[in-house]
């Protein structure tokens, strides 16, 4: 029987624990199959529209942009780990519906992918926060600093924060039998039947690492980095409220989408340790653990649609592209993206180079 980890998909069945019920006597708990019924569409909704949204910013910063700065370098690898894990979505839509039926090399590279992208997605908006720091309360002294050769250092050591933060959930990645519908589950298994202390160890480790990793330092990262911006823009004569509105919407962005799953990952850590003990307690954090980690699915999908609509420099690079391509398809596209929204995304302000001024969220 697997006990899957915070960051793994929460599609796997928890195992079969002996809880109290009203009579006070033991009993087992049997959980109810909420996801069966909402998550492959939602699953499969998110795959389009990250993957669309995914590949378009690819395209603009590849030949449109073409990598000048750090900013640039942090977008085009934000946008890779957004697509390492919407790729995953079609085949967890898949085991929601039904089970894993993909074989256990696939389950060990779709999950890994999974995990990966994971990590590296929350640590590639930490980067982003401190370059836009950078850039706007220490423009002068930080120019140095911002160059498309230490972006690309970054983003290295980036990727290399992320892999180390996945473990040790790819290291259990599987497929087993659940025991109580006897289907096939991919999930990362801790169980180890000599040493039942071991198992809860490891998925608790794995809870509370993902609420520090993926909440608690970048939500104290960012609040820091813009609470400097905005203090930054409102003592400067041509400071805007647009700009204001503009990292405001980041943050509120981030906190809605990963804050409720963070949550639900802390009540299931206080039901391991016995803080929480009841069948009905354990159904609905089961629910929740659904529920909010599609809501932090939405995360990857929203960060395109924030490039095309907030950031200026972004918006006219692709509507560039999209006149030069020779579909009509694009030229549809074109009459949907607003051509001027009264240089909104200036957060970089005047102090930023007039290339990297406006970039995207």
């Amino acid at each position: 029987m697997n006990v899957t980890t915070a960051s793994s998909p929460e599609t796997t069945e928890f195992e079969y624990e002996p809880y109290d019920n009203e009579n006070g006597a033991g009993n087992v708990c049997e959980y109810e199959q909420h996801g069966i019924s909402f998550l492959p569409v939602i699953y499969s909704l998110f795959f389009v529209v990250g993957l669309l949204g995914n590949v378009l910013v690819l395209w603009v910063i590849i030949f449109g942009v073409k990598l000048r700065s750090m900013s640039d370098v942090c977008l085009l690898n934000l946008a890779i780990a957004d697509l390492l894990l919407v790729c995953s979505l079609p085949f967890l839509a898949h085991q929601a519906r039904d089970q894993w039926a993909f074989g256990d090399a696939m389950c060990k590279m779709v999950l890994g992918a999974y995990h990966i992208g994971f990590y590296c997605g929350i640590f590639f908006i930490i980067l982003m926060s401190i370059d836009r720091y950078l850039a706007i309360v220490h423009a002068v002294y930080a120019m140095k600093a911002r160059t498309l050769t230490f972006g690309m250092i970054a983003a290295a050591v980036t990727w290399f924060a992320g892999f180390l933060a996945s473990f040790p959930d790819i290291i259990f990645l599987k497929v087993e039998t659940d025991r109580s519908s006897q289907k096939s589950i991919c999930g990362a298994s801790l169980v180890n039947e000599t040493a039942t202390g071991n198992r809860h160890f490891w998925t608790i480790f794995g809870l509370f690492k993902m609420n520090i990793l993926g909440l608690l330092i970048p939500m104290t990262i960012m609040c820091f980095c813009y609470a400097q911006i905005i203090w930054k823009l409102l003592h400067t004569q041509s400071s805007k409220k647009q700009s204001i509105r503009l990292v405001l919407i980041v943050v509120a962005v981030y906190f809605c989408c990963w804050m409720p799953y963070s949550l639900a990952s802390f009540f299931r850590a206080l039901e391991l340790i016995k803080v929480l003990h009841s069948c009905r307690i354990s159904n609905d954090i089961r629910l929740a653990l659904q529920v909010t980690q599609a809501i932090a699915y939405s995360h990857s999908c929203l960060n395109p649609i924030l490039y095309v609509f907030v950031g200026e420099r972004f918006r006219k690079n692709l509507l560039r592209l999209m006149s030069r391509a020779p579909c009509r398809v694009c030229r549809v596209m074109k009459t949907l993206i607003p051509s001027d929204r009264g240089r909104m995304s200036s957060t970089y302000s005047t102090s930023t180079t007039g290339d990297e001024r406006s970039n995207a969220i």
